[in-house]
This record gives C-alpha cells, structure tokens and sequence, in this order.
C-alpha cells in the first residue's frame, strides 16, 4: 500500500491530508483530522471506511475538531493477519486510539456498527464523553441480508465453513455496489466513486479474510447490547426510516438507552450520513 493509495480519494473532498496513527499493538490506524473545537470520533459502518462521512464532515467542520478514523482492518487501516474483529476488539482499538491522541470530553459518533462502538466505547471509564450520536446501530440479526436478496446470499454464503472464503474472494465491483446499494432509500444517493474506492480498499491482499471475520464476528455486536444500559453520557439516538432494524428492535433501544433525543429520519436507509448529512448534522446538538 502507498500513501497515495491510501490518500487519493479523500484528497477528492477534502482539503486536510490522512494520517496514520500507530496503536500499542503496532498496527496503524488511517485517520482523518479537520475542524475546529472540541473533539468529535466518527466511526463508520461494515463494509465502508471514513470516507462514508465526505458529506457530514464539510458540515461539521466549524463546531468540532473532526477524527474520522478506519477501523482496523477496513479502508486503509493495517490488516494484521490472524486478527479477530469482534465488538469488544475493536472497541479496545477505537479507545487505543482516543487514549493516544490523548482526546478529552469526546463525543463519539457513529453509524451502523459504528453506532455500536460509539455506546459501548462510552461505557469505558478510561475516557470522558460528552455526548454519543448513534446512527442505525447494527445489533441485531440478521442485518445486512435485509439489505436485499443479492446481500443475503452473498453474506450467508461468506459466513459459511468451507466455501466462506472462496465467495469472500469473489468480492468486485458489481456485488459490492449491489449490497450497499440496498443500504439507501434511493439509491442514486450512492456515489459511483465512492464504490470504486471501497472495491479499491478492499482488493489489499488479506482483505478477504477481514471481511470473512468481520461478518462472522456480527453477533458480537448483538451482545454488546448488554452494555447499553451502562451508557452515562447523553444520547442523540437516530434512525432512518428504511433502515434494515425493525420497528420493535428500535423499539427496544430506545428503552434500554434512554436517549435525550430520538429520531427517524425520512427518506433515508442505513447509511444515513450519506444519504441525508444536512438531517444528521442536525442530530449533534
């Protein structure tokens, strides 16, 4: 992997250059700082990278110093061999990452599983939070098959033993735009670029194998609902209306997770902070 590689698209909607941030386990993490104020994460969905938020970030920029970071192994992130990519992994990594930055009264942010880590993550004692927005949490099964038929056979079919790995290979262009085009309410929100830096990302030698893990590892996050009701911090919790959740999972949450607001945003799927920004932006009060 070259800078370039890891910097070309972002360059193409932002004027701010990508680091990289090396973690105690010596893996790097891409990140992205812009902005101006108190600390804000943001933490994007399975199967995308920061680059998710290209049309949040411009909005956000003038209320918060802005870290829209990679997951590990995702976007440009390290991929470390033999790396297990479970909720509470991550999270480790994620809080590895506030904790070296040296990041104090965060808000974190996040969507889809990036939802997720941002609630767990603000149940950890090691950092101060301000504020949590969480955007189409993915804790529930199955998720991504909801999104149509082409991502149901597609993820059952990398789950299982034996052939996971060959169909996990089998991963381009057209299927990954058929899958996360099932994540929009109109799907003429999803920019062709964007798609073609994600199958760009994801053609890394050994990123087959992260995605394997990672679609593997959902359930995970399924069980991180048990942390919610530990969550202090307030709450902006945020849901768009043809997101793949039910109404009774999203029911659920809002009992357990108490939010100071709560949302559903119209006309928007699952990944909302692309498909509806200027709503979103809204949500950080």
């Amino acid at each position: 992997m070259s800078n370039e590689d890891a910097s070309a698209y972002t360059r193409s909607w932002s004027s701010h250059e990508v680091s990289f941030l090396t973690l105690s386990d010596g893996a790097k993490l891409r990140y992205l700082k812009v902005g101006e104020g108190p600390p804000l994460v943001l933490i994007h969905t399975v199967r995308t990278q920061l680059d998710l938020f290209q049309r949040l970030i411009p909005l956000l920029v003038g209320r918060y110093m802005v870290y829209a970071v990679d997951l590990p192994g995702f976007g440009w992130s390290d991929i470390v061999p033999g790396a297990a990519y479970t909720e509470p992994v991550l999270r480790a990594r994620i809080l590895d990452f506030i904790r070296t930055l040296g990041l104090k009264d965060v808000t974190l942010a996040g969507e889809s599983i990036g939802a997720v880590l941002a609630l767990t993550l603000a149940t950890s004692p090691d950092i101060a939070v301000r504020r949590v927005v969480a955007f189409n949490p993915y804790d529930y099964l199955p998720g991504l098959e909801r999104a149509n038929l082409l991502a149901s056979v597609v993820i059952k079919s990398v789950r299982t033993p034996v052939i996971g790995p060959v169909f996990a290979a089998l991963e381009n262009r057209l299927i990954l735009k058929g899958i996360i085009s099932g994540g929009f309410s109109d799907p003429a929100h999803l920019p062709a670029s964007f798609i073609d830096e994600l199958s760009k990302s994801g053609s890394r030698a050994g990123y087959s194998s992260v995605a394997r893990a990672v679609y593997r590892a959902l359930p995970s996050f399924v069980d991180a609902r048990a942390l919610y009701d530990q969550v202090k911090a307030p709450i902006s919790l945020v849901y768009g209306e043809q997101d793949w959740s039910s109404p009774s999972e999203r029911d659920a949450n809002r009992q357990i997770l108490r939010p100071e607001v709560y949302e559903s945003l119209p006309a928007t799927g699952h990944f909302a902070a692309m498909e509806n920004p200027a709503a979103c932006s809204s949500m950080f009060v």
